[in-house]
């Protein structure tokens, strides 16, 4: 099974019929959202709105432990989060398809492990994305994307406001290219439970200070909306072209790893 974490729009995908709809409870509470479970060439799906559906769950009280977990319970290997983000360095234009390569976390006060109270776990996070998902999505990508960028660094913040002109400079100096409010801890707690993660990022607006447009939700939902039909193409073509097989380092991710 593949999980698909995102908006409400994505698992209406042509092709994709929703056979059930699974309430999944966790010991770390109640996910965002119950699972859409389908299937689609021949690989059962599983889609899960992060926000709660309706859109109603801020980033930063999202459940982020009881979502990932949830996934694990289902059964899921593997899991594709689809985020809107705001572009930093100057290739990262509205529009742009960013997949994922590294990670900046500067959020705080969330429940970012499973592993906090009798046993210590330091998993290897050197590569926080998935390399064998995000190849299969890349590849997928190329067929359908004109403005697929294959890297980049996605910085999370807490939220739920947006950031500062100086901050997104300074965000700049560190290196990041997107910043956004959900990044993590979905991809670390993906890795404590050895599940394949990547991310493909939406840059719906430009970062506070790159442009001298005031931000506004208005056209982070807008720019998300028109490209709605991009990640669905992407996310059909990477379904049909995952290996049934994972030989990626993820599934031993707790190997070596424990105390």
């Amino acid at each position: 099974m593949i999980g698909i974490i995102a908006g409400s729009g994505l698992y209406e995908m042509e092709g994709i019929v929703i056979k059930e709809t699974r309430k999944v409870e966790t010991p770390f509470g109640e996910p965002s959202d119950s699972y859409r479970i389908g299937k689609i060439a021949g690989t059962e799906v599983a889609f899960l709105p992060r926000h709660g559906s309706p859109h109603h769950i801020a980033p930063h009280k999202i459940n982020y432990r009881a979502n990932i977990w949830g996934f694990k319970e289902l059964g899921a290997e593997r899991i594709i989060s689809v985020s809107a983000v705001g572009g930093i360095s100057h290739e990262m234009t509205p529009g742009a398809i960013v997949v994922l390569d590294q990670i900046i976390d500067m959020t705080e006060g969330r429940e970012f492990t499973f592993y906090d109270r009798d046993e210590i776990v330091h998993i290897d996070f050197t590569e926080p994305y998935c390399p064998e998902l995000r190849a299969a999505i890349i590849n997928a990508g190329k067929r359908s994307v004109a403005k697929l960028k294959e890297r980049g660094t996605y910085l999370c913040v807490n939220g739920p406001r947006l950031e500062t002109a100086a901050e997104i400079k300074a965000f700049s100096l560190l290196g990041a290219d997107v910043v956004g409010m959900t990044g993590m801890p979905e991809a670390s707690l993906a890795r404590e439970l050895e599940i394949c993660f990547a991310g493909i990022a939406v840059v719906t607006n430009c970062a506070a200070g790159i442009s001298e447009k005031k931000l506004t939700t208005t056209e982070v939902m807008e720019t998300m909306a028109k490209s709605v039909e991009e990640i669905r193409l992407i996310l059909k073509d990477t379904f049909h072209a995952v290996l049934s097989q994972r030989t990626c380092g993820c599934k031993d991710a707790l190997r070596d790893a424990r105390m």
